[in-house]
């Protein structure tokens, strides 16, 4: 680390490429404190919230603020000789002070009450002011540290009464006075004195090690709170924790009511200059052990370790560059704390550096220097606004942005536009240009926005389809499509290809698809279906229906056809625009195309239209459609399908045809000598049920003795077989003529085996259903009460007994009255005379 200038401080950590987080931030006092070191040295110092008193090697106490600058009127001329220690109350309204010329100074900031200055006559090495000093009524105590340790306080009368607290243990050498409990360092140890109890809860023994003498070393005493003792000494640090002695130990024996509980001691691999709380952790100034090639001492380090029971963890390490570090000494470095801010004072003859943990916007500072723009913006969306002052998403992001095209990280830059920006105009016109300068307006595109809602100045558009256009058509294709034409001026986009187009060879079929779609956006669709049909592209029929253009397409449907007849029929048939004759009269000139479109035509509107056509084009086209037509349809001329039919040599629909005009002799001919399939002659003629066609086929099938033998198989089935038979010629060598007469003969009697059951079944169904019709005729008839002759219309059932008649049932369920019914009337009258009718 070097220094800047006298106003600014950096440390060196020591971490792998400088990458790891600092903890702390450094900031060299300046302003007055400049000139102050440069006449003297500093001591000592204490740090209220308030203020911060700076002892100097002349004896003058330099009361600051936290810039550096002296309070008017409030330099104090204490001493002849350097300030050992100062001491400051709760309120910051006293300081006490002392020094080797013997002499305590006890001072008001805003009164000239309750000061004192003593003369001892000897070297007072410390001084501790009671932290109440500033409350009424308080004995307004404090102490002092030479080779006894001795406490003052004011009588009811005024004056000073002193007490000797101790005497035996050598040179007090440091003195740390906490709320109720004091801890003062000797020459052999640690001690701490409950100042509410007046006794000593203990002493902490310091043994000298390897040779080293714990008199060379200042002792450093820190409270952390009410109960915690910090002490680093030499290259050891103890933690201490003041708890109270359960209930149990104090009635056994006689012991003061609290005890000193060493929590951690550990050994650090450097002397100890100052030590201070930190959260959980401890800071701790550090004085290396050894020397540079100059028998010069190396830098001073702050340290921030997790301590354990006897061990500790070094989370960070800064090495301090303080002015005239070379020539001093572990005992000429003081540490600090204002505890209410966790702000720490480092202290060299020549230096005052205050360092204080990262803040959110040190923080995200320091990760913007290092080029580590996640974390920043991490911190930034994880914490609010109130906690964050120098900083913004925005402003991050913006360093971020430029880092990363600085970087030829394009991509990336513009997912984090869509990230940081995400659809404000105003932020990302201001940022667009800086792709635009790179020519990546190409990698920006993506993320943008392109809603009509939240648009950019319709330019920025235009110039990020102006380098696809120069530089990728597919990607200007694309964009086209995608976009949203209100968001630019077509025309000068129109323009732009154009002109591209004049001193363009490589894709130009793109760029004349994406004129095409621009031409639709002006809405000059006869432009644009021209231009997609010179393509043969097929986004055409998207376009037609996208904007309705069946009107306009009459004369291009045989290039439509020819493109994709599929999606022309069916463009054609979903809407009903064009009449079918229209497109019947344009498709004529290519029968292909016609053919096509009837046949779609013809399945959803089967009423016949164009059957004439469609028979003539199924001849052609599609054959084997073409019978199966024939047998749905009556809306075709039969003789000029006949004619097409013959002029093809289309024999099975010849026999069709013959069959429904009559000609069956002449079909079966066909069948027998052209198609010679005697299976479907065979059904030919059971379809007409003709005995004289069956006749016509015995006659034709006796002159070959393979259709004989077929028929001897087959026809018993359907005539008297003995027609055959009768009409074979003698002589005539038929093959398998046996297993054909016993198959004939089988299947007949086979048949009328079947008949006589058949006829046997009939008569029995007969009779059994003539007599269930006669038991049903036989049962009784239930009566209701609600039921009417259906002559007078009375009720049949009287409960009047006078008035009570015989009545007739028929079988039909009608009812009579006896008397209603005509005399000789043995049918029912209503069913009679419907039946007459």
């Amino acid at each position: 680390m070097s220094d800047i200038n006298l106003n600014n401080y950096s440390s060196d950590t020591e971490s792998s490429d400088d990458e790891i987080e600092p903890k702390l931030k450094y900031v060299r006092l300046s302003n007055d404190v400049q000139n102050i070191l440069l006449t003297s040295s500093a001591t000592c110092i204490a740090v209220h919230p308030k203020f911060i008193c700076l002892g100097s090697h002349w004896g003058e106490i330099h009361i600051l603020d936290y810039q550096g600058n002296s309070i008017q009127n409030k330099e104090l001329k204490a001493h002849t000789v350097s300030v050992n220690q100062i001491s400051i109350d709760l309120n910051g309204e006293f300081i006490a002070t002392c020094s080797d010329d013997g002499r305590v100074f006890i001072h008001s900031l805003f009164s000239k009450e309750n000061n004192a200055n003593l003369n001892l006559g000897r070297l007072v090495k410390t001084i501790a002011l009671d932290p109440h000093y500033y409350k009424l009524g308080a004995n307004k105590r404090f102490i002092t540290g030479d080779d006894k340790l001795t406490l003052y306080e004011r009588t009811f009368l005024g004056n000073l009464k002193s007490t000797i607290l101790c005497e035996s243990e050598g040179l007090v050498r440091s003195l740390c006075w906490g709320e109720n409990f004091l801890a003062w360092s000797s020459n052999i140890g640690v001690r701490v004195y409950d100042m509410t109890a007046r006794c000593s809860l203990g002493l902490i023994k310091w043994e000298d090690n390897y040779g080293v003498s714990a008199d060379k070393f200042r002792c450093n005493l820190r409270w952390a709170d009410s109960r915690t003792l910090l002490i680093g000494w030499v290259d050891t640090v103890r933690v201490c924790v003041i708890r109270k002695r359960s209930n149990i130990e104090l009635a056994n024996r006689d012991l003061p009511e609290y005890l000193v509980d060493p929590i951690s001691t550990f050994q650090t691999e450097f002397y100890i200059s100052g030590i201070a709380p930190l959260d959980q952790q401890l800071v701790l100034l550090g004085f290396p052990k050894e020397l540079d090639e100059n028998n010069k001492s190396l830098r001073p380090q702050l340290y921030i370790v997790e301590y354990r029971d006897n061990d500790y963890t070094d989370n960070c390490t800064d090495s301090l560059s303080l002015r005239g570090y070379e020539e001093y000494g572990v005992n000429d470095y003081h540490l600090d704390v204002l505890l209410e801010e966790n702000r720490f004072f480092i202290v060299a003859p020549k230096d005052v550096v205050v360092a204080s943990p990262y803040d959110l916007d040190d923080r995200i500072q320091w990760f913007i220097q290092h080029n580590k723009f996640d974390e920043a913006l991490n911190i930034i969306m994880q914490n609010t606004t109130r906690n964050i002052q120098r900083h913004t998403v925005q402003s991050v992001g913006i360093d971020y942005l430029d880092h990363l095209l600085n970087s030829g990280m394009y991509d990336a830059a513009g997912q984090l536009g869509l990230k940081i920006f995400g659809k404000s105009p105003t932020l990302w016109e201001d940022q667009i240009y800086k792709f635009a300068s790179v020519h990546q307006l190409r990698s920006v595109s993506p993320y943008i926005p392109h809603t009509l809602e939240s648009k950019l100045n319709p330019h920025i558009y235009e110039m990020i389809l102006y380098e696809y256009l120069k530089l990728d058509a597919n990607g200007f294709l694309t964009l086209v499509k995608e976009w949203n034409s209100g968001l630019y001026n077509i025309a000068a986009v129109i323009n732009a290809v154009l002109e591209h187009l004049l001193n363009c060879e490589i894709d130009k079929n793109i760029y004349l698809e994406a004129l095409a779609i621009l031409y639709s956006y002006e809405k000059k669709y006869d432009k644009s279906l021209s231009m997609y049909l010179k393509l043969k592209h097929k986004d055409v029929f998207t376009l037609i229906q996208k904007y309705n253009l069946y009107n306009v397409i009459h004369d291009m449907l045989l290039d439509l056809m020819d493109l994709d007849h599929m999606k022309t029929i069916d463009l054609l048939l979903q809407k009903n625009t064009i009449s079918s004759d229209r497109i019947v009269e344009k498709l004529r000139e290519n029968q292909l195309h016609l053919y096509r479109y009837l046949d779609e035509y013809d399945k959803k509107n089967p009423k016949g239209k164009y059957h004439n056509e469609l028979v003539r084009l199924y001849a052609v086209f599609a054959r084997p459609k073409l019978l199966t037509f024939l047998k749905k349809s009556d809306h075709y001329p039969i003789q000029e399908a006949l004619d097409i039919c013959q002029k093809e040599k289309y024999y099975p629909e010849m026999v069709y045809l013959l069959g429904r005009i009559g000609d069956t002799k002449e079909a079966l001919t066909l069948i027998i000598d052209e198609l010679k399939d005697m299976q479907h002659a065979i059904s030919f003629c059971q379809e007409h049920d003709d005995p004289d066609l069956w006749n016509e086929l015995i006659n034709k099938c006796v002159e070959n003795p393979e259709f004989i033998t077929f028929l001897l198989q087959s026809i018993g089935s359907y005539v008297d077989p003995t027609m055959l038979i009768l009409k074979i010629k003698k002589d005539t060598n038929i093959p398998g003529l046996k297993n054909s007469l016993v198959k004939m003969l089988s299947q007949y009697n086979l048949q009328v085996s079947v008949q006589e059951g058949c006829k046997k079944i009939l008569v029995s169904d007969y009779f059994n259903l003539q007599k269930k019709l006669v038991r049903v005729h036989q049962k009784g008839l239930s009566l209701m009460d609600d039921l009417l002759c259906a002559s007078c219309t009375r009720k049949v059932i009287e409960r009047d007994s006078s008035r009570a008649s015989d009545i007739a049932v028929f079988n039909c369920k009608h009812i009579f009255h006896l008397q209603c019914i005509p005399k000789n009337m043995t049918k029912c009258g209503i069913c009679y005379a419907t039946e007459q009718k």
